[in-house]
């Protein structure tokens, strides 16, 4: 497909689009992920920063046009918008609307993940993003709370909020593997950078024993802390 940025998207262009996205997926590629994304089905195989520049290019178009058009059925589709609405330049508070309702079609850490990962714009609008975030935490749905979590883990592990970030672990009910992994994420970072703080949240909080103990696994997993820091952290095992 030699255009991406167009003025118009029609339904033939759009088919067209599909077409070409097939024709840049890698076999292996798909396979590994279909291994390790068990939720996936239609995929066609195309690499991340492959995607990433494709969403670039149709974001200097007529962009808007494109997402009406996408039907979000296959993964490379979900990751395209995802990275075009986390992408562009638009206001903070009408950017918040559209990750709302594309946080509805998220059906798998990979994309959720990726999709957080892009959304830079938390960096400056903190304030207005932890309440959004919050919202987020108080549902009961596994990627609405996982979103919210992996946007904890990428902008707000700084000390004003780490206090704030471990009673949102503690409150979250959701006992969904996706969840719960994200939480464990969340803590393993926040003690990689702030490890005196994270390790007296670790002495006591409200975690089930099974988050506590994967969180512990994960930072003694880490090449970033110390031989002795990992044997310290063997004592804080819960049976």
């Amino acid at each position: 497909m030699n255009n991406l940025i167009k003025e118009n998207w029609c339904s033939n262009d759009y088919q067209e689009f599909l077409n070409f996205l097939k024709d840049n997926s890698d076999l292996e590629y798909k396979k590994f992920n279909q291994k390790i994304i068990k939720e996936v089905n239609n995929i066609y195989g195309c690499r991340i920063p492959f995607l990433k520049k494709v969403a670039k290019k149709i974001s200097i178009g007529n962009y808007q046009e494109f997402l009406k058009l996408n039907k979000l059925e296959y993964y490379e589709e979900k990751m395209i918008y995802g990275f075009i609405i986390s992408g562009v330049k638009m206001d903070f508070n009408e950017r918040l609307v559209l990750v709302k309702q594309f946080i509805t079609v998220i059906d798998n850490w990979a994309i959720c993940d990726s999709f957080c990962a892009n959304l830079k714009c938390f960096k400056n609008n903190k304030e207005l993003g932890f309440k959004f975030i919050n919202k987020l935490i108080k549902t009961n749905d596994v990627y609405s709370i996982r979103v919210g979590l992996v946007l904890l883990l990428d902008y707000y592990i700084v000390p004003e909020y780490l206090d704030k970030i471990f009673k949102i672990c503690n409150s979250i009910k959701n006992k969904d593997y996706y969840v719960l992994m994200a939480i464990s994420w969340l803590i393993s970072i926040c003690y990689i950078k702030y490890p005196k703080v994270t390790l007296v949240y670790l002495k006591d909080n409200k975690l089930d024993n099974w988050t506590h103990n994967k969180s512990i696994q994960k930072i003694r997993e880490s090449r970033r802390i110390t031989k002795e820091e990992k044997e310290l952290l063997k004592e804080y095992i819960r049976s």
